[in-house]
């Protein structure tokens, strides 16, 4: 009778670790996910110049047009909604709240060194750029893992030919 129960208790165990490992592993990709599309985001943000300035010869981003292009982009890496919502029937539960979104255009020294003591992050720029930190909340599969929620981060500078 004892083995049937030690059998009994090794199998939910078992279960416990093998759902524990699952989820970690669908965080890591989840993880992923959010940083490709944060990477994705800045960059298209970073590319939008300003006509006039260009003109003039100046490198200097357009912070509207920089933040709709963000806001797109994210949209369409994550599959949500103009609010930050989940699309339906997706795999995203929750908002994703753009924290910090900042241009740092031609009126800086170059290089110039972002500091967001908030959110721990420090990144150097050699010529305008765009910082974003995105929080994104991991949607558990299982409720072996505490609720994880992630402060993404990315910059991405102008590309100049």
């Amino acid at each position: 009778m004892y083995k049937l129960v030690l059998t009994v208790l090794m199998m939910v165990v078992w279960m416990l670790m093998h759902a524990l490992q699952t989820d970690e592993e669908m965080a890591m990709a989840a993880l992923f996910q959010g940083k490709h599309a944060v990477n994705r985001a800045a960059h298209a943000a970073a590319q939008q110049l300003e006509k006039e300035a260009v003109a003039d010869g100046r490198l200097h981003i357009d912070e509207i047009a920089a933040s709709n292009a963000a806001a797109l982009y994210l949209q369409a890496n994550l599959l949500l909604d103009e609010t930050g919502q989940p699309l339906p029937g997706t795999y995203w539960r929750d908002r994703a709240e753009v924290a910090v979104f900042e241009v740092i255009n031609d009126d800086r020294t170059f290089p110039y060194t972002y500091r967001n003591d908030r959110y721990d992050y420090e990144v150097t720029l050699y010529r305008p750029g765009v910082i974003m930190i995105l929080k994104l909340t991991y949607p558990r599969i299982f409720t072996v893992l505490e609720p994880i929620e992630w402060q993404i981060k990315g910059a991405a500078e102008l590309v100049a030919h």
